[in-house]
């Protein structure tokens, strides 16, 4: 076992430009210096956003736009490359890997212009090369600094089953993997520069880990090595008890429970997927999330357990989501078998359903998805319940875009009499109409969904009553 082995974890913003890279090269070789580190890196912010457009324009056969993008990605790249002002052979050698690794991704690309289609294992092969591209950076930046470097693609470290597009990860051989291609770098002293959010099925085909996959693949690594801990940079100085955009006395939380932070992030809190915690859960590896525009700045501890806890922790919220509502037009039709039918048919569209509430008496029941996966998730349903709909045992699928969901978060909420009641009347105070109300058995999130143009004072309404951000709520982990 390593002792003491930190992994830490670099966001687009924080791999954003030369300078940032530059940053990220210094946070690691300060660490490296008392500690065994590997780190997991980011495409470029924007990047993997330009490499899916470029093969959308590749699937339209646009291709002025994609070959415009082709050149975009090449500069911005090369642009960074020089900007780091690497010895001129050290330079030379970069620029002719990062060549190397954008024809790959042209030969992807214009061979789906040919297809006029997207396969979906060769999409995750081709988006794979943004953070391909900043290991290779980072990797150099980091040699440049007196520490010795090796970019790693993931795919020969993370083992996954074949779910393109959001794969899941196989730990056993995972682990396996690590100790093969990680261990012997790091009792080299050799630091592993390891692109996130890809990885590999048994034979060899390249996956991706979806939404968050980058975050994923650090905590995966972070599980497979028995990591001591795991740190997170990104640009906001840690998990806050609300949007500081909304609400002005948001503040950062010392610490929050594995629980607490995966609630937050499914409820639109930018901080982490929530898939990002499993991993670590069952050998109770601590998280850190630190801001790498402010690194003296603690962040926020994100831990198993809380010593003591009381009240909410946090408020969060989502804009870009509807409400979809299902009736049974007469109650010939079992309410229960549609609701089964339905939740199977948002399954297999892959839909992550935000929150899902239902009636017992016209076993009518709707629930929340986000607007960009809206169209897909009806498309299912629709084609799922087409004999229903047609001989009108179901009324027609409603669908209300012009909602906001709030979620409020928190441990201490468990057995808190009276806390809903005080939250529903803050957000009735505000003349603010309550849609839908959600809340699991754990009893550790209400989620209440109101009219779109309310939702930024509800969050506020809900802030103030909760007593949220005057100081950081969290106690200290426990031990």
């Amino acid at each position: 076992m390593l002792n003491n082995l930190l992994v830490m974890k670099f966001g687009g913003t924080s791999m954003g430009s030369a300078e940032r890279i530059q940053v990220a090269a210094h946070l690691s070789a300060e660490q490296h210096a008392n500690r065994p580190v590997a780190i997991i890196v980011s495409a470029m912010s924007k990047v993997t956003d330009l490499l899916l457009d470029t093969l959308r324009k590749a699937e339209a056969g646009d291709e002025a736009d994609l070959e415009a993008n082709l050149k975009t990605l090449s500069e911005r790249h090369i642009e960074a490359c020089h900007a780091l002002s690497l010895p001129e052979d050290r330079c030379a050698r970069v620029l002719k890997q990062i060549d190397s690794v954008v024809q790959e991704f042209t030969r992807i690309a214009r061979g789906m212009r040919l297809l006029g289609e997207r396969p979906p294992r060769s999409v995750d092969e081709a988006i794979a090369v943004g953070e391909r591209l900043s290991a290779l950076l980072m990797a150099e930046c980091l040699d440049c600094q007196g520490v010795p470097a090796a970019a790693i693609n993931a795919c020969n470290v993370i083992a996954t089953d074949a779910v393109f597009g959001n794969a899941s990860p196989l730990m056993e051989q995972t682990r396996q993997r690590a100790e093969k291609v990680l261990r012997p770098l790091l009792e080299e002293r050799v630091l592993p520069v390891i692109t996130g959010f890809n990885g590999s099925t048994l034979d060899g085909r390249p996956t991706t880990l979806g939404r968050g996959g980058s975050d994923f693949s650090a905590s995966i690594i972070a599980a497979a090595l028995d990591a001591a801990e795991l740190w997170i940079w990104t640009d906001v100085d840690g998990i806050m008890t609300g949007d500081p955009r909304l609400i002005p006395g948001a503040s950062v939380l010392d610490a929050v429970t594995y629980a607490e932070a995966a609630e937050l992030a499914y409820n639109g809190a930018k901080v982490l997927h929530p898939r990002t915690l499993a991993p670590l859960a069952e050998r109770e590896i601590p998280v850190w999330s630190k801001n790498s525009f402010a690194p003296s700045k603690p962040g926020t501890r994100i831990v198993p357990r809380l010593e003591t806890v009381r009240g909410p922790h946090a408020v969060t919220s989502m804009a870009d989501v509807a409400l979809v509502s299902i009736e049974p037009a007469n109650a010939a039709l079992s309410g229960v078998k549609v609701m089964a039918r339905s939740l199977d048919a948002l399954a297999r569209a892959n839909i992550e359903l935000l929150a899902i509430t239902s009636s017992s008496y016209r076993q009518s029941f709707c629930f929340l998805v986000r607007q960009s996966e809206l169209e897909r998730a009806t498309e299912f349903l629709e084609e799922d319940l087409a004999l229903e709909l047609a001989h009108d045992y179901l009324k027609p699928i409603q669908v209300d875009p012009n909602v906001g969901l709030i979620a409020v978060v928190g441990e201490g909420m468990r057995g808190t009499p009276g806390l809903a009641g005080r939250i529903f009347t803050a957000i009735s105070r505000r003349q603010i109409n309550i849609i839908a109300i959600a809340q699991g058995s754990s009893e550790l999130t209400i989620a209440i969904v109101v009219s779109r143009a309310g939702l930024e004072e509800a969050v506020q309404a809900v802030h103030a009553e909760c007593g949220l951000g005057s100081v950081a709520l969290a106690s200290g982990p426990a031990n």
